[in-house]
């Protein structure tokens, strides 16, 4: 090799390797965006939350449903926590379609896409076939397809407007706000958390306020043919008016957990009452910059046994009453091979805990997972990336009473404990304290 070649190669090698250094020595991005569409149903659609409506259909709305993204990207991964003015999130079907539309435009391949459980938002439980929703509910099927792309747009967009970002997180209890409507055994066991991620851009200006409470949106009569984001519209609006950034609702485990007005008498009244909590809590935090980005994310589905026979004709009519007829096979098919929940857990920046479950559980599942996780902070959420009914303590099946019995919690008892365990072994192994 002559000098001149021999020259050339070191100063190429030279110049590769620097660059190849910087490439290394780069510091991890942490950046976030936000994004919102409406996702009220134009048409009338059966209603989701009381059995006693039947199929009546909705007559409009009082206050718009949203779809309220954040997106999050911690190095290279990205993940996009979603809450919807919803009873539940959205079916498996839709929930599959979401997902590989949000991998295949925006590169998120985790999510959290869970429902507020207002119960005055639409059926999402019906499917396109003979019996169960086509033919008689074509505005309901029509209106899965609208919802699926509302959820997409607004994840989308705030994949879209990605910027760099601080955080803060943190927690404070609240006392007479909630309470628990399941045991008569006092002390009545309560999940009294009021938690918040704040998310602010480089110059100290919010952008998200993600907003994690639990209590039961029930506020408004259950003979209320409108949709509306109950509680959850009020506080979100309160939030975003008068502290800025986009609020995102995420429910806790309410399961047995019903919002308590004391004072604040209707929905819109407790919306801002918890709304200026809200603030409180988040004024007082201090977004800094993410020194070490990171995201690492587990998910599963599980299998149980199911308490109630669906095979039984019986029972198969005492539903159909109960609700109406073309709901009932839609359940079946759903739990004709067992109780299939949905678990996903997160750890973000190697210290804050997200673990969604598919299912109303019972407030002392995410309490003593809490105290269990020695992780800087918790937020469980519920209703998340699926439902399957309730999840109450073997301690509540065996006291009994709505949400513990078989009839509205038809999976095993014990499940929900398995489900949390799982929860803190995926926690301590992502912490590297559990090979």
């Amino acid at each position: 090799m002559n000098v001149r070649k021999y020259y050339a190669l070191f100063f190429t090698l030279f110049f590769a390797s620097c660059i190849w250094l910087q490439a290394e020595e780069a510091p991890a991005v942490f950046k976030a965006g936000v994004g919102k569409r409406d996702i009220t149903p134009k048409e009338p659609v059966p209603m989701w939350g009381y059995g006693a409506r039947h199929a009546a259909l909705s007559t409009g709305a009082t206050d718009p449903l949203y779809a309220s993204a954040v997106v999050i990207q911690a190095g290279d991964k990205k993940l996009a926590i979603v809450g919807l003015d919803l009873g539940r999130s959205p079916a498996e079907k839709t929930i599959q379609n979401i997902r590989t539309r949000i991998k295949e435009k925006a590169g998120i391949e985790y999510s959290f896409i869970a429902g507020s459980h207002s119960h005055h938002g639409p059926v999402l439980e019906l499917s396109d076939e003979e019996g169960k929703g086509k033919g008689k509910f074509d505005a309901a099927l029509r209106y899965y397809k609208e919802l699926e792309d509302g959820i997409v747009a607004a994840i989308v967009e705030a994949d879209s407007k990605l910027a760099p970002a601080k955080m803060a997180t943190g927690v404070t209890k609240l006392d007479g706000f909630n309470r628990n409507r399941q045991t008569k055994i006092e002390p009545k066991s309560a999940d009294r958390d009021l938690g918040v991620i704040r998310i602010d851009d480089v110059n100290g200006k919010p952008m998200a306020v993600i907003v994690n409470f639990t209590g039961h949106p029930t506020m408004i009569s259950a003979g209320v043919l409108q949709f509306s984001a109950d509680f959850v519209g009020a506080m979100k609006a309160t939030v975003e008016k008068e502290f800025g950034g986009q609020a995102i609702f995420m429910q806790g485990a309410a399961g047995d957990m019903s919002v308590n007005a004391g004072e604040n008498k209707g929905h819109e009244a407790f919306g801002k009452a918890l709304g200026a909590e809200v603030i409180k809590l988040a004024s007082s935090l201090k977004p800094e910059e993410v020194a070490r980005p990171s995201l690492k994310v587990k998910e599963d589905r599980f299998k149980f046994n199911s308490r109630t026979d669906w095979s039984n004709p019986a029972i198969k009519a005492a539903y159909g009453m109960a609700f109406f007829p073309e709901l009932i096979p839609n359940f079946m098919d759903e739990y004709s091979e067992g109780i299939r929940p949905r678990l996903t857990v997160a750890l973000l920046n190697g210290e804050i805990a997200l673990v969604g479950a598919s299912g109303e559980f019972f407030c002392n599942h995410a309490v003593r997972l809490k105290e269990r996780a020695r992780v800087k902070q918790v937020f469980f959420f519920g209703y998340c990336n699926g439902y399957h009914q309730y999840f109450p303590t073997i301690e509540a099946v065996a006291e009994g009473g709505y949400g513990a019995d078989a009839q509205v919690s038809p999976v095993e008892v014990g499940a929900g404990e398995k489900l949390m365990n799982t929860s803190l072994t995926w926690i301590y192994q992502m912490l590297g304290k559990i090979k």
